[in-house]
């Protein structure tokens, strides 16, 4: 057995699991990129995975490695940097438990990552919101769900897996109700609720009936909804919202994009950037920055406050009343 294998066991076991108590979503990020990283290198150095060596996963091997992901898996750059950031994560713990591979360690740890563009956020204006929650109608139970489902998405903010992991104890409609999840970080948030949220989930909470311990959201047997579901109804229902409202039709509608447009009526609404931090569950303030840049009403409200070019200096006073009265005889 190479050396690779037991540093690599102790780094999921000793180091993300023990140490860090890493989630389980970031164990199986961590656990993909060791797999791809490892069927790249056992290709490029035609040897079995089990027969690699830390000096085989040399820096010019990381580097066509990530080159690889972007041109032969069509990653984006963020996904090439997340891997990288894994790799790093893995070689840090090697330095202190293969000292004798110090050189090729440091090498890989000096690999920066690669700058990206980015784009401002997608979000849904208030008419483009109306439109998507009349999409899914209520005729049926799946309408109604979807309906539920899209209104608490729309006004609570919640991350898509905060959405799924929803439960029906979660929920609070008596006095100053809220919804409670267990979002990212492990951290528990409390999000209050507007009337027509309460109203709706009111109905759908007496229609869906089960257990304080059942998704809130199921899918027909019970069962709480995927993420790619929850992304496929999103879809679904902002292709039928566009009948109504043409302007979505030029949007990426995504359970996201109803994360951002929360976000962007707090904002609107004159609501500080903290409290739009707290309320987003964003461990850093400053990531509500982007809000600020997507919002052009701000934008315009500073423009009319700047002295336009070629007007004299000075602030601008009104005629005296009585003069006024006198150049009109």
């Amino acid at each position: 057995m190479s050396p690779l294998a037991p540093v690599l066991q102790g780094f999921f076991t000793d180091k993300l699991i023990a140490q860090r108590q890493a989630s389980g979503h970031t164990i199986a990020a961590y656990r993909d990129t060791c797999r791809l990283l490892r069927e790249f290198a056992s290709a490029q150095a035609r040897k079995q995975p089990c027969q690699l060596d830390i000096a085989d996963l040399d820096a010019p091997l990381i580097t066509a490695f990530l080159e690889h992901l972007e041109t032969g898996r069509a990653n984006t750059v963020t996904t090439r940097n997340a891997r990288l950031a894994a790799i790093r994560s893995l070689y840090r713990y090697a330095a202190l438990h293969a000292p004798e591979h110090a050189a090729v360690i440091s090498r890989v740890l000096a690999i920066p990552p690669k700058r990206s563009d980015r784009a401002i956020v997608c979000y849904l204006d208030a008419e483009q919101t109306d439109a998507l929650l009349a999409a899914p109608g209520q005729a049926t139970w799946l309408a109604r769900r979807d309906r539920a489902l899209l209104l608490v998405a729309v006004q609570t903010g919640l991350r898509v897996s905060e959405l799924t992991g929803l439960t029906i104890s979660d929920v609070h409609l008596g006095a100053g109700p809220h919804v409670r999840c267990h979002g990212k970080g492990r951290k528990d948030r409390a999000t209050p609720l507007t009337r027509q949220t309460v109203a709706v989930l009111r109905a759908w909470l007496a229609e869906r009936r089960g257990k304080p311990g059942d998704p809130l959201f199921p899918t027909r047997d019970g069962r709480p909804l995927s993420r790619d579901a929850v992304e496929r109804l999103v879809g679904k229902h902002a292709a039928a919202a566009a009948a109504r409202c043409p302007a979505i039709t030029s949007k990426n509608v995504t359970p996201h994009t109803l994360r951002h447009s929360a976000a962007m009526a707090l904002l609107h609404a004159g609501v500080d950037t903290s409290v739009i931090a707290l309320w987003m569950g964003h461990e850093d303030p400053a990531s509500t920055q982007i809000y600020l840049h997507a919002d052009m009403t701000i934008k315009e409200q500073a423009l009319a406050r700047v002295q336009p070019r070629g007007t004299p200096p000075g602030r601008y006073r009104a005629p005296d009343t009585l003069l006024a009265f006198l150049d009109t005889l």
